[in-house]
């Protein structure tokens, strides 16, 4: 690890669950890639025939025991202007998945990006955004590693524009962070599909933040349970900070 890693607070406002565990040694671990990036790289037949090795039982294996004990793993991404982003392994008997939160001290709660389960709610970033968070290199968070805060974050990108440079970027990130044989292919795989949701199209809303088309997705307006625009806003300004 590059820095002092930080633990997660007792609780996250507006979030139930915990109690919280912090494991930030996990993102040293290419078992935990493997699974951690499991149903983003699932829905690409491509991808899942790059990542297809013995090592798929065992990053399963710890995968359910991360998701099925007492204490719920926690992962932080510090942000500008004292925000963080959480990435918690929910370990609800029966409701299991991993929740991308984003949180300031002044809001009354967490706000929700993304829910990578069954049922797949998101994305919740752009490739600006996603960068942005990987790149900041704010110290309090699990890791100032660039490549493991981008992986880390991965699952909640969905973006129909990612620039030219996006798929050498995430290579060198698979490369420092994976074994897996041909990290150039399976950047350009993930790229192309982007998870369970696919690239959305993102806009702007009348109030100039960014929004857009998922039908799964917390920062599509459109959505019943869509963001109400306040909130979508201050997202939005904490993400670009």
């Amino acid at each position: 690890m590059t820095n002092s890693p930080q633990a997660p607070p007792a609780r996250i406002p507006g979030y139930d669950g915990g109690p919280f565990q912090h494991q930030p040694e996990l993102l040293d671990e290419h078992l935990f890639w493997l699974g951690h990036l499991h149903n983003y790289y699932s829905e690409s037949e491509e991808a899942e025939e790059l990542v297809c090795s013995t090592d798929e039982q065992e990053a399963g294996a710890l995968q359910s025991r991360l998701l099925g004990g007492d204490a719920w793993p926690v992962f932080t991404v510090p942000l500008a202007g004292d925000h963080r982003l959480y990435v918690v392994y929910r370990a609800f008997k029966g409701d299991k998945g991993i929740d991308y939160l984003l949180h300031h001290p002044d809001w009354d709660g967490a706000e929700h990006l993304a829910q990578d389960e069954g049922h797949f709610m998101g994305p919740g970033l752009t490739w600006a955004e996603l960068t942005a968070a990987a790149d900041n290199r704010l110290p309090g968070g699990s890791t100032n590693d660039a490549h493991a805060r981008l992986l880390l974050l991965l699952p909640v990108l969905g973006d129909d524009a990612v620039p030219d440079g996006a798929i050498e970027r995430l290579t060198a990130a698979l490369r420092a962070r994976t074994r897996v044989e041909a990290p150039e292919r399976l950047a350009a795989a993930l790229l192309e599909d982007q998870g369970p949701c696919g690239p959305v199209h993102w806009t702007k809303a009348e109030g100039g933040y960014p929004i857009n088309d998922g039908g799964y997705s917390f920062r599509n307006p459109a959505n019943r349970f869509a963001l109400p625009a306040a909130r979508l806003a201050r997202v939005a300004a904490a993400l670009t900070l």
